[in-house]
């Protein structure tokens, strides 16, 4: 699997997620400054990082959503290449087109940073091969804007034709106002465009991927994605 990392003034997890890919494929990613125009050639899989990109001065992602190097990320999308947005990177997609929907405040205002458990909802995509249907996770959280919100008619969309793959949920996978720590709308925490090749979330599955964190429940999303781009 050949990936590539975008690099944004701000952002702050890319190192992160070159350990995870590179611990899942046994190759190590491109680093994508944003100011670039084209993807390295033979780019299999674009990932957006979390952070804080342009300091989060305008709307989460807004700014990022408009570098030069989205207009090929769209293009590689476009052609069905897969693409992986974590946190900001969730923001960016959302800012740049790729995916519906907005991500707005935490519903009480603050900043949380702990770990979530999430639901893993289907088994049958490249993003959750590695898991099982139904299967709880438990990874980190680092967010301010993480409250997903869409129009009504694009959340009976997501539902109705299974894009919502992670949902915020108890230990137990109990999905409620109670487990939905930021008030996304139906406890959404992460979701695939129409075509199934891009994937935005909120969690940070690359931090949980060594046995030194205590937890190793994001290897899955990685492992799941390699598999499926060795056997495409």
């Amino acid at each position: 699997m050949k990936a590539a990392i975008l690099v944004f003034p701000g952002i702050n997890r890319e190192r992160d997620m070159a350990r995870a890919l590179e611990l899942a494929s046994g190759h190590e990613p491109a680093m994508v400054w944003h100011t670039d125009t084209a993807l390295p050639a033979g780019t299999d899989l674009v990932v957006v990082p979390g952070g804080f990109s342009y300091g989060d001065y305008l709307r989460c992602g807004a700014i990022a959503a408009r570098a030069p190097i989205m207009d090929a990320v769209r293009a590689h999308a476009a052609k069905g290449g897969f693409v992986l947005g974590v946190c900001n990177g969730f923001q960016i997609l959302c800012e740049s087109g790729l995916l519906p929907g907005i991500l707005m405040r935490n519903d009480r205002l603050k900043f949380i940073c702990r770990d979530v458990h999430l639901r893993v909802e289907r088994s049958d995509t490249p993003f959750t091969r590695g898991y099982n249907a139904g299967q709880v996770i438990r990874v980190p959280v680092a967010h301010g804007e993480g409250n997903y919100t869409a129009d009504q008619e694009t959340l009976k969309r997501l539902e109705g034709d299974g894009r919502v793959l992670y949902r915020y949920c108890s230990v137990n996978g109990e999905v409620g106002d109670l487990h939905n720590i930021n008030g996304a709308a139906a406890s959404i925490a992460g979701i695939v465009s129409e075509k199934g090749n891009v994937l935005g979330m909120m969690p940070h599955p690359e931090n949980h991927v060594e046995d030194i964190m205590g937890c190793t429940d994001g290897r899955g999303l990685f492992a799941g994605l390699v598999a499926h781009l060795e056997t495409a």
